[in-house]
């Protein structure tokens, strides 16, 4: 009897040690869709079981809303723990000023530079060749969302390209059906705008125009029947009447709308309203048009705080976040890829598949945000919201101010 007081008095010893190393990490990002919330709670299960504790700190109002008050906090002194920002530029400032803590010797020991793919991804989280931060996905926005019932249930087969989709547009008005789905967020209008460049300029044009900041090419010809289909994608939209964009995918889902352009991220809201992809709804990257993936996404930092528990936290979300198998439970809910390309993803869906497949063919091309500075990319967004919203404005005068801003870009 004595012995088993003792054993008992052990284990609870140790319980008590564990439950006193526990900490709890305050993570914020601005996943708030009932797809990017059941991605998201993969991360907090996953770090939960490592002892410590993830504290939700969830914006509403998608990364133009959270940024600004990440910012704010991290640079006012109140840090959080751990932050979501997209992969590129967004946090070179903060790098800059030694706000953001160090990950190379993490990087190292998990050896990302050999199992991050593509390499373009640790690329945008390194700064004077030390790496800040840890990508935990890849997100492209160049695809085309269908519901397939709104067109077979009106004598129209699923459109297979951009072309097909807005031959398909009147009979989808006569129906009552809104043509295209697009919320009011200024990056959806951003957003719609450089997947129409990728898929009827190209993908060479779109690297020029956006990473060679080639203000002539953006002036051209190749741009002017980009800024046409603008136009009439704006004339597909006006009806559309919503400011979220998973409102926007909701209205695909519920057959009020034909079609969304918007990212991968859309498909974690068809897997929450159980939609079946190639079944319920096809999706069309690259417009089906060109097929390739933007290799943008979304990366974790750590600012530096003087807590040393908090710190030796941050270390094992970094390395849980970049986990096997994290990797595939997150990014299977999200309806991104890994970062990875060392995972099992047997159950990806058709629609992760062809996302899979253009990625291991390499065709793939780098975000903006990877490729301008924040302000750049601000005065591009300030234009298409001005121009999706005011069907005053030509496409002739959105061109020649898009040009202009390329031209000054950095």
């Amino acid at each position: 009897m004595k012995a088993l007081r003792v054993v008992f008095a052990a284990s609870t010893a140790l319980c008590a040690a564990t439950a006193a190393q526990a900490t709890d990490l305050e993570v914020t990002h601005w996943w708030t869709s009932g797809g990017e919330a059941a991605a998201v709670a993969e991360f907090a299960k996953a770090f939960d079981a490592t002892g410590n504790k993830w504290v939700d700190g969830a914006i509403a109002g998608s990364g133009g809303t959270a940024r600004p008050i990440m910012i704010s906090r991290i640079t006012g002194g109140d840090p959080m723990a751990a932050t979501q920002f997209n992969h590129g530029r967004q946090a070179e400032e903060l790098v800059e000023a030694g706000l953001m803590r160090d990950l190379t010797d993490i990087a190292e020991e998990g050896n990302w530079k050999e199992i991050v793919f593509p390499s373009s991804l640790l690329d945008s989280c390194t700064l004077d060749g030390r790496i800040y931060c840890v990508p935990v996905n890849i997100h492209s926005p160049q695809w085309l969302w269908l519901n397939n019932s709104a067109f077979e249930d009106n004598g129209l087969a699923v459109p297979t390209n951009w072309e097909e989709f807005v031959a398909a547009a009147p009979k989808l008005q006569e129906a009552g059906i809104v043509p295209l789905a697009m919320g009011q967020q200024p990056w959806q209008t951003t957003l719609a705008f450089q997947t129409l460049l990728t898929a009827l300029a190209g993908p060479e044009t779109y690297t020029k125009v956006f990473g060679d900041k080639d203000a002539e090419l953006a002036a051209g010809p190749e741009l002017t029947k980009v800024f046409q289909a603008a136009a009439t994608a704006r004339d597909l939209a006006k009806d559309s009447n919503v400011q979220a964009w998973n409102d926007a995918t909701n209205l695909v889902i519920t057959g009020k709308a034909g079609g969304q352009i918007m990212g991968d991220w859309a498909q974690g809201e068809f897997q929450v309203a159980d939609q079946v992809a190639g079944k319920d709804y096809t999706c069309l990257p690259g417009l089906g048009v060109n097929e390739v993936i933007q290799t943008g996404g979304d990366a974790f930092y750590f600012p530096k705080v003087g807590d040393e528990a908090i710190t030796k936290a941050q270390g094992e979300l970094a390395k849980v976040m970049i986990s096997p198998e994290t990797q595939v439970a997150f990014n299977l809910k999200k309806g991104s890829l890994p970062v990875r390309g060392d995972v099992d993803l047997s159950a990806a869906n058709d629609c992760m598949r062809k996302g899979l497949d253009i990625l291991a063919k390499g065709n793939i091309i780098p975000g903006t945000d990877q490729l301008m500075s924040a302000d750049s990319n601000q005065q591009v967004n300030d234009l298409f919201v001005e121009f999706f919203n005011n069907p005053e404005m030509s496409a002739e005068d959105a061109q020649a101010q898009f040009a202009s801003i390329i031209s000054s870009a950095d």
